[in-house]
């Protein structure tokens, strides 16, 4: 598998609107949002995302150029974690033509994303994030409470919590 950018798959996605003559609106995440915010060096292979549209034609078209996509009708479903709400509103949108929109996860909407999964990877695109747009660990952890309170109830909303806090505190040590 070879390594996708953002600008290749933007002109993907125009060129899979123009053929298919159909609206789409697609917000990203992960490496490729990453990649928006300044972390150019963040290599990805997929394209995740959230679509509205004709998600089971953008799936195959990305899998005929040899890019897999890891796509849904709504990002919030992926975890137990729900997503904070309004982020689809938040979303900042980077392209737009008349058949296509494209956007990325707000830069505290892509920490929770990242935090929901919590691997080492995703903790240090989280603090790249923190560090180059000096987000606050009070805007973190008011976001988590969110997310939290509109999640189902389930023991992982125990880890998560834990998780949001192992991640402030590594907040917290590297500003030292």
């Amino acid at each position: 598998m070879s390594q996708v950018d953002l600008e290749r798959v933007i002109t993907l996605l125009k060129e899979f609107t123009r053929e298919r003559k159909s609206r789409l609106e697609i917000i990203l995440l992960g490496g490729l949002a990453l990649q928006y915010y300044g972390m150019k060096d963040r290599a990805t292979v997929d394209v995740d995302g959230e679509v509205k549209g004709d998600l089971t034609g953008l799936f195959q078209f990305l899998k005929h150029n040899h890019i897999p996509g890891d796509l849904g009708e709504n990002i919030s479903g992926w975890s137990v974690i729900a997503m904070p709400p309004g982020y689809r509103e938040r979303a900042i949108n980077i392209y737009q033509d008349d058949l296509l929109e494209v956007k990325v996860l707000s830069s505290l909407d892509l920490i929770i994303a990242k935090l929901r999964r919590f691997t080492e990877e995703d903790i240090e695109d989280a603090l790249f994030i923190t560090r180059k747009y000096t987000i606050k660990p009070e805007e973190i952890q008011r976001s988590a409470e969110e997310a939290i309170r509109h999640s189902v109830k389930d023991t992982t909303l125990f880890m998560f919590h834990e998780n949001v806090q192992l991640f402030l505190e590594k907040m917290k040590n590297r500003k030292r």
